[in-house]
């Protein structure tokens, strides 16, 4: 079966979000071939969601004995012959209801790479799937075997390379290497060891006790050698590093200054590394601090999240992989990219702490002379750096074909003041209600030209589900523009100022509410203010953009109803607690209205309305929030738990 093509969202009948990668399959005729296919793909990837009984187009067709599917599936998952390993447990199977019918949701997690390649039958070369924005694609042999070499608990510069020796290398860089180890550690009992017993200590030259095999290992190589030996082909043949500079305005320029191995240097990792740092931070005007001792220090706490980077995309290289390593200086940005997977997921990467390394021998050695930080935490002095400067958190991307991992560092302050400005203009009143995360979600989708939920999960620390939630609800009021769905679902900035009253949105200038283009000049409009009947827009909507924000917005004929079933409140200040709660039920019955105005309808302070009366009401489940995964959400509204469940008019929102 062809990948499920993008369904309309009201087809969509289950809670599953573009925050996971989502696959249909209708499963008519039983488990579909192409589900294997897929589940190879998933778990050599990021990880999805299968759900069977569902069409391409999105619409439910159902499953006319799902506990029949359900057993095959697991009887298929756990034959070897069919699928080489079973990443599932019983949670991750579930049938679920869907517009009446059932279905088989299957979660599929990221494999760890130690079960990696996930592949279908009994050969990895030629069963073995991947997961792009276009679906499923078949892995090259180049692709697999570096699965299997990465599953491996020996790291990949460790192996010893055959008749290569101590000829090999460029003696500058290991006395120049030597120096630096000496100056920051003078009295390490390792300076006391010969070049070789030095190297053995670093994991440059390794004996193997099995086979008694002795010599330089590709760490050493890499770290020290002559680069015209690096790139033999028994050696690391598509080692490549590249430095360049873009700070030319002049569009002819390509690069103001570029660093690679065009035989005037000794282009090994450690010599591009130390050319490469100066000139990265070069320019960085940024304030000097002082010791403890009162003496300038040499570096800020951006220079070491800089350094950092640099270093992480040696020691995470996979030097077997195309396009080597390239820097790239911009002036409002450094990228850094690098050949390879990532070892852990997106979300371990960001939490941090775990460390998984590819190159463990070039780790060692530039920890040693002070170049890197202890395992697991290199992401997190990168993200603290930027932080220190209110920069936009660093963008992490791994690409497809070849395989790459990009870090982007913006240095661009994360709220720009002309930002702001331009999405206030933008926006008009409305913009000024938003939350401070919607807040950065539009900040981002200006400043990145886009943005993602993978994107939010770097800036914020909210859940993949309420980001979500709070993309798709921008995208309903015209602040975004959501594109595709599923693991490609990205959002640009909208151009609207408001929604209409069926959620779809007014474009800026042709809103039927708004002076400009309404068929009612100043001063002859039929409707005076406050008593028309249409839905309040621009900065008259609340910061949901669906709910009124004062009195003087509610429609005339619901406003004297609410002022009405409010009357005993206001013309009596004391009242028996359960006559409050009948009042707020009643105010709330068919309709969403926020604390404030509730509190201006009854005559009493909001705070207290909520602390004693609202939020205890939610709890108990005579009033259900409008968006309960965000309780803190600005403009929260309120009905009763009824009118919440059947999805009843709201007359509130639609005048």
């Amino acid at each position: 079966m062809a990948r499920s093509t993008d369904p309309a969202p009201s087809s969509v009948p289950l809670d599953l979000q573009e925050d996971c990668d989502l696959e249909f399959k209708s499963a008519k005729g039983g488990l579909p071939k192409s589900l294997w296919e897929t589940y190879s793909a998933m778990a050599n990837t990021d990880g999805g969601v299968i759900v069977l009984g569902v069409a391409s187009d999105g619409q439910v067709t159902g499953l006319a004995d799902p506990g029949r599917m359900r057993q095959d599936f697991w009887n298929t998952v756990n034959n070897r012959g069919k699928i080489s390993i079973n990443l599932l447990t019983d949670g991750d199977v579930a049938e679920q209801p869907g517009n009446g019918k059932s279905v088989l949701v299957i979660r599929v997690p990221r494999a760890t790479r130690q079960q990696r390649p996930v592949y279908v039958g009994q050969n990895p070369l030629i069963g073995t799937y991947r997961r792009d924005y276009e679906g499923d694609y078949h892995c090259s042999e180049q692709e697999v075997s570096r699965m299997l070499a990465d599953r491996s608990d020996e790291p990949a510069d460790s192996l010893i390379l055959e008749g290569f020796g101590l000829d090999d290398l460029d003696e500058a860089s290991v006395q120049q290497y030597r120096q630096r180890f000496s100056a920051r550690t003078p009295t390490h009992p390792w300076l006391g060891e010969d070049l070789t017993g030095f190297l053995t200590k670093l994991g440059g030259w390794r004996r193997d006790r099995n086979s008694d095999q002795e010599g330089l290992t590709v760490a050493g190589l890499l770290m020290f050698g002559r680069v015209d030996v690096v790139r033999l082909p028994e050696a690391v043949p598509g080692y490549h590093v590249d430095y360049r500079e873009h700070l030319s305005d002049d569009p002819d320029v390509r690069w103001t200054d570029r660093l690679h191995a065009d035989g005037t240097w000794e282009a090994n990792v450690l010599q591009f590394y130390l050319r490469v740092v100066q000139r990265l931070a070069a320019d960085l005007k940024l304030p000097f601090q002082l010791e403890s001792d009162l003496f300038r220090r040499g570096e800020t706490i951006v220079h070491e999240a800089i350094r950092e980077a640099l270093v992480n995309a040696m020691i995470h290289a996979d030097y077997r992989g195309e396009g080597g390593i390239v820097i790239d200086k911009f002036r409002d940005r450094f990228e850094v990219s690098n050949p390879g997977t990532l070892l852990v997921s997106h979300d371990q990467l960001l939490a941090g702490g775990v460390s998984e390394c590819r190159n463990k021998a070039l780790q060692t050695m530039f920890l040693m002379i002070g170049a890197a930080e202890k395992a697991g935490s290199g992401i997190d002095k990168i993200r603290q750096g930027w932080r220190s400067q209110h920069w936009r958190d660093p963008r992490i991307e791994e690409r497809d074909r070849p395989s790459r991992v990009l870090l982007e560092m913006p240095m661009v302050s994360l709220m720009p003041d002309e930002v702001l400005d331009d999405l206030k203009r933008r926006f008009g009143g409305e913009f000024e209600c938003l939350g401070e995360q919607e807040v950065q979600a539009l900040v981002t989708a200006h400043a990145e030209k886009q943005v993602t939920n993978a994107r939010m999960r770097e800036i914020t620390d909210q859940h993949p589900a309420a980001l979500t939630q709070m993309l798709q609800h921008l995208a309903k009021r015209g602040f975004l523009v959501q594109k595709g769905r599923k693991r490609g679902a990205m959002y640009r900035l909208g151009d609207v100022q408001g929604s209409g009253p069926d959620g779809s949105p007014h474009k800026t200038g042709d809103s039927p509410h708004k002076n400009e283009g309404s068929p009612h000049k100043d001063g002859d409009s039929p409707h005076k203010p406050g008593d028309s009947p249409h839905e309040a827009t621009g900065s008259q909507r609340d910061c949901q953009g669906n709910s009124p924000r004062a009195l003087h917005d509610l429609a005339p004929e619901v406003l004297e109803d609410l002022r009405r079933i409010a009357a005993p409140a206001r013309q009596g200040r004391r009242l028996a607690p359960d006559t409050t709660r009948e009042i707020v039920e009643a105010l709330c019955r068919g309709r969403y209205l926020t604390a404030a105005l509730i509190a201006e309808l009854m005559e009493r302070a909001a705070a207290g309305l909520q602390d004693r009366f609202l939020k205890p009401m939610v709890r108990e489940g005579l009033l259900r929030l409008r968006y309960p995964d965000m309780p803190n959400q600005p403009g929260q509204a309120y009905t009763s738990s009824g009118d919440a469940e059947s999805g009843s008019p709201l007359p509130a929102d639609d005048g």
